[in-house]
């Protein structure tokens, strides 16, 4: 089993900005407040697609961004919302949240979905602030910024073709025009030699496939790479012995892997294998191949005449392989557990201090804060409202805040100012 990983960061949209709005109608001398709300921006979603074999679209992209939410109009219309994104990744993948370490989810049954970043809340118009006592307030607030993290992926890969050959026989090659791509992958846990592994696409499907360090007599005894070898190799679906045809006597190689199955037993040589005779484009083994397929077919064995370094017949076997290795059957999510929402930490409002500044940390207050139109008097006053209505102000003062102190909220910097 191989591990495969990546690393993104994703980030919810924006909220869309609330619009500051009066209504304006023929005969309607005092039409009041009707600005609306900004749309909500879109949640960032992974889901779990059993068609994919690995995370090797990851090593390309790794930023991953939903659309933000629309901002509101007058007439109390509100933003359309963003769009959420949603990113496949492998059925069994598991989440783990790179700034807390903490594991968010293993999406193990097709179709599962987790939301791991939210888009940010639209900010409200001025219609939202209408009271007995402010009938026509000048307050919008700007939309929330959506939520941002980096994630850990991780895949616990089971791969579903073996490359078993002799040293030499061209195995690595032949990984390399299948896959033509090689995701990295941590080292082969067992051994200080490290096998390749690449995965090969058709159609929206993919295979995993590993070459894994050759196979020498003895083997199923300890030899070479020995049981660590056969023992990855007994997992896959299918098995392709790969065989140098230019030798003098391929069938002699071919006889020597067998029995290495043979000999570890667990049901190797019932695996659906291909034979795959590489190396024709050197004159020695063209010449000899014609006699090796016939001999092969005559005991009932599927051989396939290929040459990896130029290409020819490389695509007749990747075709072959997936015909022989249907798509994995996973779990189905059921409809009433298919998206969870990763909220992260709770926290409640908390001041401290930081230096010589103050910092104030809480969920709502922060989006608050990065929600005020900080050139409206109206806003600001309401903002100091929430302030003392959250006990945020009280605590400043114990702690010993004064005029021209730096206090600290989400991503701003306030410059403290007593009220008289």
């Amino acid at each position: 089993m191989f591990l495969d990983r990546a690393r993104i960061k994703v980030r919810g949209g924006d909220g869309g900005r609330g619009v500051i709005s009066f209504r304006r109608e023929a005969h309607v001398p005092r039409g009041g407040p009707d600005g609306g709300d900004g749309g909500n921006g879109g949640d960032l979603v992974l889901r779990a697609d059993a068609q994919l074999a690995s995370l090797g679209d990851f090593q390309f992209k790794k930023e991953y961004r939903a659309t933000d939410g629309a901002a509101g109009e007058g007439g109390n219309r509100s933003g359309k919302a963003g769009r959420d994104l949603v990113v496949g990744v492998p059925a069994g993948t598991t989440i783990r949240d790179v700034a807390t370490n903490e594991e968010i989810a293993d999406l193990v049954a097709d179709g599962a979905e987790i939301v791991v970043a939210r888009g940010g809340r639209g900010g409200r118009g001025n219609a939202r602030f209408v009271t007995s006592t402010r009938r026509a307030p000048r307050i919008a607030m700007d939309g929330e910024t959506g939520e941002q993290r980096a994630l850990d992926l991780e895949l616990r890969l089971i791969a579903d073709v073996g490359l078993a050959g002799l040293p030499n026989a061209g195995k690595s090659s032949l990984l390399a025009a299948l896959t033509r791509a090689r995701p990295k992958i941590a080292d082969y846990p067992f051994t200080t030699l490290t096998p390749n592994l690449g995965v090969a696409r058709l159609d929206d499907r993919e295979l995993v496939i590993a070459d894994i360090p050759g196979l020498i007599e003895g083997a199923s005894q300890g030899a070479g790479l020995g049981e660590e070898f056969l023992r990855h190799i007994e997992r896959t679906r299918v098995v392709v012995h790969v065989v140098d045809a230019s030798k003098d006597d391929p069938l002699a190689d071919i006889a020597t892997i067998d029995a290495e199955l043979e000999a570890y037993g667990h049901g190797l040589r019932d695996r659906p294998e291909i034979i795959a005779l590489n190396k024709i484009d050197l004159a020695e083994a063209r010449d000899q191949v014609p006699e090796l397929v016939s001999a092969l077919e005559a005991r009932g064995r599927e051989a396939l005449a290929l040459s990896a370094a130029t290409g020819e017949g490389v695509d007749r076997l990747s075709k072959r392989l997936f015909v022989l290795t249907p798509p994995r059957v996973a779990p189905q999510a059921a409809p009433d557990e298919r998206r969870i929402v990763f909220k992260g930490s709770a926290r409640d409002v908390r001041v401290l201090r930081e230096g010589e500044a103050f910092r104030v940390r809480g969920d709502r207050i922060e989006r608050l804060a990065s929600g005020i139109d900080w050139d409206s008097g109206e806003a600001s006053a309401y903002f100091h409202r929430m302030l003392q209505r959250n006990g945020v102000e009280k605590r400043l003062r114990e702690l010993g805040v004064k005029e021209g102190d730096t206090v600290k909220i989400g991503r701003l910097e306030l410059e403290w100012k007593d009220r008289e």
